[in-house]
């Protein structure tokens, strides 16, 4: 049944858009193979790590089965490449890849000149500090003169420089390749400090090998928007990625689940009705819209911003405008926000396992 949202919401992407698209290599190449190629993380708890049979889950796996589900109806037929920071981008670049779901930060940089597309941002994290209990640090501004673990090739590397320059503050970097090799070095001590998206620390804290002796610090020194990202010149592509997550979202804020499918078909609401594929009226036969409901606390925002900058000598709005009633903050309350339980549910994977309130 999940399977059935995807594939009525994006299915037009996918057979619609093609005469306007720039290049529909990638949707043949998947077609052709049977298959979506998807790049993960190489193993991070909540986001992307294979069990002991080999079998991925997590949150970006569970994007990469709802673009399958969108294109073949089956959300089994993916196929994942572990990827390490380093290797991500020359992957997603040489086509081995045909999407990026690797909890990645969306940067001008990587947005233009390495020739990628960032879809809508799933995941709103930043950077952060983890150090042992024992060292007795209550804040980051304490860690002058620590040896701190990263890895090489993120924008994890250039902030750490970044904030310890800005407050004066000395480091010794401890750099690795590979997020193993950097957990590794962490865990044995070679290291006063690990530093990476807060998400990750406390993902990461649970494969340690005393967890309880570890402690994520305070400060949040970025903003990480991550995103999956494609390459650019396939606009057909690039919709079919964006639209699989914006079905996702709206069928999260409409209550849409595998459980009541069916019964949401039969709905006298039609914005309800017609996210699962029944067709209703001429608006709504195109599927979802990403400004739906998620822009109200936007427009609310903008007419207050708007009465409060009106010249004074504007013409009054006749009374019947000013008496219709404005929708609340309440009503209009977007539903942007990580997504890992709404993917677990309608695809069937992992949601995100780090709690909502420790990201």
């Amino acid at each position: 049944m999940a399977r059935r949202i995807l594939t009525a919401l994006v299915g037009a992407a996918v057979v619609g858009i093609g005469t306007h698209a720039a290049s529909a290599a990638t949707l043949d190449d998947v077609k052709a193979k049977g298959f979506v190629q998807c790049g993960v993380n190489t193993g991070l708890a909540g986001f992307a790590a294979p069990d002991a049979s080999g079998n991925w889950s997590g949150f970006d796996v569970d994007y990469c089965k709802a673009i399958a589900a969108a294109i073949f109806g089956d959300g089994s037929k993916v196929k994942y490449t572990p990827l390490s920071a380093k290797e991500r981008f020359p992957a997603l670049q040489s086509g081995e890849v045909d999407v990026l779901a690797r909890n990645t930060t969306w940067s001008i940089n990587r947005d233009t000149a390495l020739g990628f597309n960032f879809r809508p941002v799933n995941y709103y994290d930043g950077q952060g500090f983890m150090v042992r209990k024992e060292l007795d640090v209550k804040s980051a501004l304490e860690l002058s003169g620590a040896a701190v673990c990263v890895q090489t090739g993120t924008t994890t590397e250039l902030n750490l420089a970044d904030y310890f320059k800005a407050n004066n503050l000395q480091y010794n970097p401890v750099v690795f390749e590979k997020l193993e090799e950097v957990n590794a070095a962490y865990d044995a001590g070679r290291c006063d400090v690990y530093t990476t998206d807060q998400s990750g620390l406390y993902s990461l804290r649970l494969t340690l090998s005393k967890p309880d002796d570890h402690i994520v610090l305070p400060e949040i020194i970025s903003k990480e928007p991550l995103a999956p990202a494609v390459r650019q010149g396939d606009d057909q592509w690039f919709d079919i990625v964006s639209w699989v997550h914006y079905a996702l979202v709206q069928a999260e804020e409409f209550g849409v689940t595998q459980a009541n499918l069916e019964e949401m078909k039969k709905s006298t609401n039609p914005r309800r009705s017609t996210l699962p594929g029944r067709r209703g009226r001429q608006q709504d036969r195109h599927g979802p819209r990403p400004h739906q409901r998620m822009g109200g606390q936007y427009r609310q925002g903008s007419r207050k911003l708007r009465r409060s900058v009106r010249p004074q000598h504007r013409r009054r709005q006749p009374a019947e405008d000013r008496a219709r009633p404005q929708r609340s903050l309440e009503q209009g309350r977007s539903p942007i926000r990580t997504a890992g339980p709404l993917i677990g549910r309608y695809v069937g994977g992992t949601a995100a396992a780090v709690p909502p309130d420790q990201r």
